[in-house]
């Protein structure tokens, strides 16, 4: 099992690092990782866009999940007939935003390797087509040492989850008309304020335990699915006004 995980994601994502890290200009260690962030986010491009459209649609559900579950109060398995009914009335899979999260686990696990065990240690992995240095100079930007952890990139990583997450929230507000009092306010709301400032938190904490080169992955990947977070949900409001005129003109 481990020689696969390391064939199939850890050999080809240090490969491409050391490509990268030769093709920059001065051999900058942190724009070779901005660049692999950048490829690995537009492979896994499809899936997160599918994992945004699920928490999408959940999100706008809410509401009438929120009216079910006053309805059924008391009787949970009507409730949650109800709801399945609700989930295959509008085609929404309330587990499908979870699968492609769990599927772009093995990348950021072979990325967390990668830096964890060294650059410089692993230089035998690899390919005979690549140049292989005979070190990798840690240092970005000519100050910011990335093999060792950084307070400062940490707390940008945690900032950008949370916009991240505000972001999702605010949308999820603006399409949500229900009014509701404070004190009736749904347990799964409740628990999206938790994680809204629990997450960057914890990012934080865990950032500024990990080598910078790792933080700093983090950081940029976060920003580039705020980028498409923004553009699916503006594609996906696009499409439902064509189709609201469409069905207003017939």
């Amino acid at each position: 099992m481990y020689y696969l995980f390391q064939v199939i994601f850890y050999q080809p994502i240090l490969n491409l690092l050391v490509f990268l890290y030769n093709t920059v200009s001065f051999q900058d260690l942190g724009l070779a990782i901005i660049l692999l962030t950048v490829v690995i986010k537009l492979v896994l491009w499809p899936l997160s866009k599918k994992s945004i459209k699920s928490q999408k649609a959940l999100q706008d559900l809410q509401p009438k999940i929120d009216d079910l579950k006053i309805k059924y109060k008391d009787k949970q398995q009507e409730m949650g007939r109800a709801l399945m009914d609700l989930y295959k009335e509008n085609k929404v899979n309330p587990f499908s935003s979870c699968l492609p999260l769990l599927l772009q686990l093995p990348f950021f696990i072979a990325v967390y390797r990668v830096f964890r065990n060294g650059l410089d240690q692993h230089l035998d992995l690899v390919y005979s087509f690549i140049y292989r240095p005979e070190f990798i100079n840690s240092i970005f930007l000519g100050f910011l040492d990335l093999s060792k952890p950084n307070i400062y990139l940490a707390i940008m990583a945690g900032l950008a989850q949370f916009w991240q997450a505000k972001m999702m929230m605010a949308k999820k507000n603006k399409n949500n008309t229900t009014l509701v009092d404070s004190k009736n306010e749904s347990m799964t709301a409740i628990m999206n304020k938790q994680m809204l400032y629990f997450m960057p938190a914890l990012t934080i904490f865990i950032g500024i335990t990990l080598p910078g080169g790792l933080t700093l992955y983090w950081l940029v990947l976060t920003l580039l699915t705020i980028l498409q977070q923004s553009l699916t949900i503006k594609e996906d409001n696009n499409l439902t006004s064509k189709t609201i005129e469409g069905e207003i003109v017939k």
